[in-house]
């Protein structure tokens, strides 16, 4: 299998807004545990120079791209970017990850085992060794969020929500992020449904998941109503469409 990973050409993409203070440590380890990845940052114009130290970082850094936008556009179409990106360069798997270095990139390297065999790999912090290190309100609605999505919609997973997750851009024929048209962060949740609602297969890996320690989080409250009301609509699409049939582990 080594050998097979090995000759995969690799992007790892992560979406930047005011992340000056984390950028350069991401991605110095990204490139440190996995040295034969490349690496797609599209950043929405950030006040805080992040897109500024990203290309200074681009002299030191091998096969680090930057895409950079005129203003916040938001992470949902950043994701749909960096796929379209992956599809266009022919990318074998594509890796997305948060910036905020609550996602580990040691870890990178299970993503890319396991993407060998399935279509979609999926961190959760809710399996068995893994780990949420959230804390007070963000670790409630993380954790009972996913609970209540797992029993709308009846799909055999224990996360929807994050954002680390790897594709297997050969294995996903006719798939794309830009058919997914939901807003903000409960974009996650229905990319996820719609990977599932298209009988492709789906590995979820525990991850330990870290509460930034530098700058703020950026989700805001009303992203909770939005989940709610895109969470009942897909819960009226497996209704009247049906739930495929694949089996998942």
């Amino acid at each position: 299998m080594q050998k097979k990973i090995l000759n995969k050409k690799i992007l790892v993409f992560t979406a930047t807004y005011n992340e000056i203070d984390n950028v350069n440590k991401l991605l110095f380890k990204i490139k440190k545990f996995n040295p034969n990845v490349d690496i797609l940052v599209i950043d929405d114009n950030s006040p805080d120079g992040t897109a500024e130290k990203v290309i200074e970082l681009k002299k030191k850094i091998k096969n680090l791209n930057l895409i950079l936008r005129s203003k916040k556009l938001g992470l949902d179409s950043a994701h749909k970017m960096a796929y379209t990106f992956a599809l266009r360069n022919k990318y074998d798997y594509l890796i997305t990850m948060d910036a905020d270095m609550s996602h580990d990139p040691y870890e990178i390297k299970n993503f890319v085992k396991y993407l060998d065999k399935y279509s979609f790999v999926i961190g959760s912090r809710y399996l068995p060794k893994g780990k949420c290190l959230m804390q007070g309100r963000r670790l409630f609605l993380s954790k009972y969020g996913n609970i209540i999505i797992k029993k709308v919609l009846g799909i055999k997973l224990t996360e929807f929500t994050t954002s680390y997750r790897g594709f297997n851009l050969k294995k996903l024929k006719k798939f794309d992020l830009n058919q997914v048209k939901a807003k903000g962060y409960s974009f996650m949740m229905c990319v996820v449904f719609e990977i599932y609602i298209r009988n492709f297969d789906i590995k979820e890996i525990p991850i330990i998941f870290k509460d930034r320690l530098e700058g703020l989080s950026k989700i805001p409250r009303i992203e909770t109503l939005r989940t709610l009301k895109n969470l009942f609509f897909l819960y009226l699409r497996k209704v009247f469409n049906g739930a495929p049939t694949k089996n998942r582990t």
